[in-house]
């Protein structure tokens, strides 16, 4: 009867002990097939909308860097957007007009405090919302934001406007600078503190 209960106990144990590897096995294949995401500085392109005139006339751009600080990999498209951080140097401004985009640098973001870079971090729910922190002019505020997936590319959308940073001098300071192109039929001039933002994020498989 002992020896019958010692080899049913000894039975067992193997049995647990074995099906443990198994699981231990298929959990390894598993993580081994997974697929990783990542994002890589040049998949990222972030295109800006400002305003002139009164009547409110689009002028649209784009920078042509932006560097990824802190680049991590995840199981899904939004986790690796998630907490990400990043840096604009504003001297990539591009809006095909080589005076404007001197002026954009000297008299706009030359008269902001600290900002020969844009620095930011942004996060992503699952609800298609978000949140990015700007860090420009001396000061850091965050911004609500909206994205949608499409496989492996993500659109984020925002706008921001400049005077949450205090930026009101160096507003005023690309306006004067700018007045007869930013003057319309009414004879005022007018630069708008209000920027459209949109960034395309082609997250890479691993």
């Amino acid at each position: 009867m002992k020896r019958s209960i010692l080899f049913l106990f000894f039975t067992l144990l193997i049995f647990t002990y074995s099906c443990k590897k198994d699981e231990k096995k298929v959990e390894k294949k598993e993580a081994a097939t997974q697929t990783m995401y990542t994002v890589l500085d040049k998949d990222v392109i972030i295109n800006w909308t400002g305003y002139k005139t009164t009547e409110k006339i689009p002028v649209k751009g784009t920078f042509k860097e932006v560097e990824i600080l802190n680049a991590k990999t995840a199981d899904s498209p939004v986790k690796v957007i998630n907490d990400l951080k990043f840096k604009i140097p504003v001297a990539s401004i591009f809006s095909k007009d080589s005076i404007r985009d001197y002026k954009l640098v000297n008299f706009l973001f030359g008269n902001m405090k600290n900002t020969i870079s844009i620095e930011g971090r942004i996060t992503l729910n699952e609800n298609n919302k978000g949140i990015s922190t700007l860090s420009l002019n001396g000061f850091e505020k965050e911004v609500p934001v909206t994205y949608i997936l499409s496989g492996n590319d993500i659109h984020i959308n925002t706008s921001i406007d400049l005077n949450n940073w205090q930026a009101q001098a160096a507003v005023k300071a690309l306006n004067d600078v700018c007045s007869e192109k930013h003057k319309s039929k009414d004879g005022i001039s007018k630069t708008w503190s209000e920027v459209g933002i949109d960034v395309d994020v082609k997250v890479t498989k691993k």
